[in-house]
């Protein structure tokens, strides 16, 4: 939500310095782009940022109301200067007042915004038997465990607050609260299969209603039942932005100076476990749903892959809509099956590690190629489009990809450009990392042109094999040797 800005008056006999105040960080904290805790959620999903797809809703039918709702559209707006009658602080110090009460307040309207959730639609969806208990329970997950979590800390926060309604010391609070947060871990790495049980639901008439006429309502404030459960996510990746904004403002010498980075180094950990946490979750969900047409689709890279760097909507070189997911081993398309969140493997998944990356510039001609026009609706020309291939499978044909506008192009490249050189490095490590009985017996085949019982040389060799790890591919024969060697051994 954007807040709008707060007016000040004060009484032209007072001293008090004037104040610019922001009611929310707008004004306070930057624009920074939060990495997500990872992925869930853009159009090209990159593991966890969680976002709902708006639907439109249909034209409701005009009602006459006899009396006015007791739940507003939109929240009070309120700075921390309003609360106070006067004050002779720095323009510094008024800022991290702001800041402190920003921080409070964003407790206060989560505790609100949870146990409204609970209230109005855990209880009614399951008094009215729209939904089983088992499902509730996998929609909402934990959320209810969170509700006494935000009420500690409030408390505390609040506890702080001195006669002068100003804070000093906040550092030591924060620090000894976040550990706590450790709690998230469960509920966002439930979130994956409750968004897509909640879509799955949403297809049954009485839900859709249900959830429609709760929207409609004043006290939803025009958000969806997800928007309500993606809140406390979107709390936790706040706390790192608020703690240096509050940092930024601290003077030196102050109280709160060492506390501060200790503080923020914890929720740092604690929201780098949630996203590691979430992105394993993510990644299991993805791959049970995958459904292979044959044997051969089966790479031990899906398997053995732990997070998703990105997945979406491509199109190919028919035209046809793909559902496309880039695991951290391997390249995976998908069409959609029947069932939701069931996916039927198309054609022959890629190893990350063997993927040949070209990006098709806007506006190359398409005719004779594998494109058929598919891209180009009658033009002779294509737009955000990239192509795909492997080295050394013969069942691997290059895939030439569309991207829905330049935007998620990009973000493809990116991945899949990042996802290559990992996976490379990867295996380069795996690759060396021989039993010590082997050792010697490799090294035979590094050493074509120089004397076996020459030490110095064949060290000289492996080390030359460590180029391997910054993605160069060393063009010597003694290394597929080694590599086949090691392999049959």
């Amino acid at each position: 939500r954007t807040d709008e800005g707060c007016e000040h008056y004060e009484p032209s006999n007072k001293r008090v310095k004037p104040v610019a105040k922001s009611n929310s960080l707008t004004g306070v904290i930057p624009q920074v782009k939060t990495p997500a805790l990872k992925r869930i959620g853009m159009s090209i999903s990159r593991s966890i940022s969680f976002r709902t797809e708006a639907r439109p809703l249909p034209p409701a039918p005009l009602r006459n109301r006899t009396k006015a709702s007791s739940f507003p559209r939109r929240r009070n707006s309120q700075c921390w200067s309003d609360t106070v009658e006067s004050h002779d602080l720095t323009a510094k110090e008024i800022k991290r007042q702001e800041v402190i009460y920003e921080l409070t307040q964003g407790e206060r309207q989560l505790i609100e915004d949870l146990s409204l959730v609970k209230k109005v639609y855990y209880e009614p969806m399951l008094k009215l038997d729209i939904l089983t208990e088992s499902e509730l329970g996998q929609i909402f997950g934990t959320l209810d465990s969170l509700i006494p979590l935000h009420e500690d800390l409030l408390s505390r926060l609040e506890r702080l607050r001195g006669s002068e309604k100003t804070v000093g010391e906040v550092g030591p609070t924060l620090r000894d609260w976040f550990p706590c947060l450790g709690a998230y871990i469960t509920y966002c790495c439930n979130q994956v299969g409750a968004k897509a049980l909640l879509d799955q639901k949403k297809q049954e008439k009485k839900v859709e209603e249900f959830l429609r006429l709760c929207q409609e309502s004043s006290f939803s404030r025009k958000l969806d039942l997800w928007n309500f459960l993606d809140l406390p996510r979107s709390r936790l990746v706040k706390y790192p932005l608020l703690l240096k904004e509050i940092q930024k403002c601290t003077p030196p010498e102050h109280p709160d100076e060492d506390t501060l980075p200790e503080a923020l180094e914890v929720i740092q950990d604690v929201v780098a476990e949630v996203n590691k946490k979430t992105g394993e979750a993510e990644c299991q969900f993805y791959r049970r749903g995958l459904h292979y047409l044959e044997e051969s689709q089966r790479l031990p890279e899906i398997q053995q892959s732990r997070f998703l760097y990105c997945h979406g909507e491509l199109k190919n070189n028919k035209g046809q809509r793909l559902h496309v997911f880039l695991f951290e081993l391997a390249l995976v398309l998908t069409r959609p099956a029947d069932s939701s969140h069931l996916f039927n493997v198309y054609r022959q998944p890629l190893p990350n590690a063997l993927l040949n990356l070209e990006e098709i510039p806007d506006g190359e001609a398409s005719g004779g190629g594998s494109f058929r026009g598919a891209f180009t609706g009658g033009n002779d020309k294509v737009k955000n489009c990239f192509r795909v291939s492997s080295r050394g499978r013969s069942k691997a044909h290059p895939y030439s990809l569309q991207a829905n506008d330049s935007f998620s192009k990009q973000q493809w490249i990116t991945c899949l450009r990042q996802a290559i050189v990992q996976s490379r490095d990867r295996t380069a490590q795996t690759s060396f990392h021989l039993e010590p009985a082997l050792r010697h017996i490799a090294d035979l085949n590094l050493s074509s042109d120089t004397e076996m019982a020459d030490h110095t040389k064949l060290c000289a060799r492996v080390d030359q094999l460590d180029l391997f790890k910054t993605g160069i591919y060393l063009r010597r024969c003694s290394f597929t040797n080694y590599v086949f060697l090691s392999s049959q051994l």
